[in-house]
């Protein structure tokens, strides 16, 4: 994760701000997308299924590295041949409980005021559709924007940047594909907005790539 794929990513959230800003229709029209006879689309009882295990999955990863790391420091013995170093778990913990804990659920989705979906006039709820840049729409508390879910996928960017060639490049793009998934899956519930997505998406992957550098990446002369 070079300083030129942070600056990459950093413009594309800038791009993206500025568009949904300028153009906060567009929300609107991706959301009636999978809107149709009076409800969303995403209903049934195997989105719920596949929503929960969207859900907690990314949850199983720290877990598993966990365990790799500490087996040897309790004389067991594993069948995997990658074993996470101290600094690695330092950065998939930190990641996970800055990205899509504190900084995106703990402090944007509490404070951003944006009404989902499914609760504006549009789709048949009681509140004022709002940008995402408003702050002032009627909900209270773990609001529409930034998708805390697609946030914890797209975290898992964090951990698959740690595995070996040749298997990093296709962990990163299934993480990214993850995140596609779960994206999709809570637009169909009118849980949020196409920018909900996007933006929790490309504020994840920025944040993620900007502790790489900093816990992973040595600066020379350091230690």
């Amino acid at each position: 994760m070079s300083n030129n794929s942070i600056l990459a990513t950093l413009a594309l959230f800038i791009v993206a701000a500025i568009i949904f800003s300028l153009w906060p229709e567009l929300d609107l029209a991706a959301a009636r997308h999978y809107f149709g006879t009076g409800a969303f689309a995403g209903n049934g009882s195997g989105e719920r299924t596949l929503r929960r295990i969207l859900h907690f999955a990314p949850l199983v990863v720290p877990v598993a590295m966990a365990l790799l790391w500490a087996a040897p420091k309790l004389g067991l013995s594993h069948p995997v041949r990658f074993v996470p170093s101290g600094r690695s778990m330092i950065f998939v913990l930190l990641s996970l409980a800055l990205a899509p804990g504190l900084l995106v659920n703990g402090i944007i989705k509490e404070y951003s005021g944006r009404p989902r979906p499914v609760h504006v006039k549009e789709f048949g709820g009681p509140s004022d559709f709002r940008p995402w840049n408003s702050f002032d729409g009627a909900c209270r508390n773990n609001c529409s924007f930034v998708s805390g879910e697609v946030a914890g996928s797209t975290w898992l960017i964090a951990p698959a940047s740690l595995a070996p060639e040749p298997y990093r490049t296709p962990l990163m793009a299934s993480a990214l594909v993850f995140a596609g998934l779960t994206a999709w899956l809570r637009m169909s519930f009118g849980g949020h907005f196409l920018s909900d997505v996007i933006m929790a998406l490309l504020f994840t992957l920025l944040a993620v790539q900007v502790l790489y550098r900093c816990v992973i990446v040595k600066r020379p002369g350091a230690g």
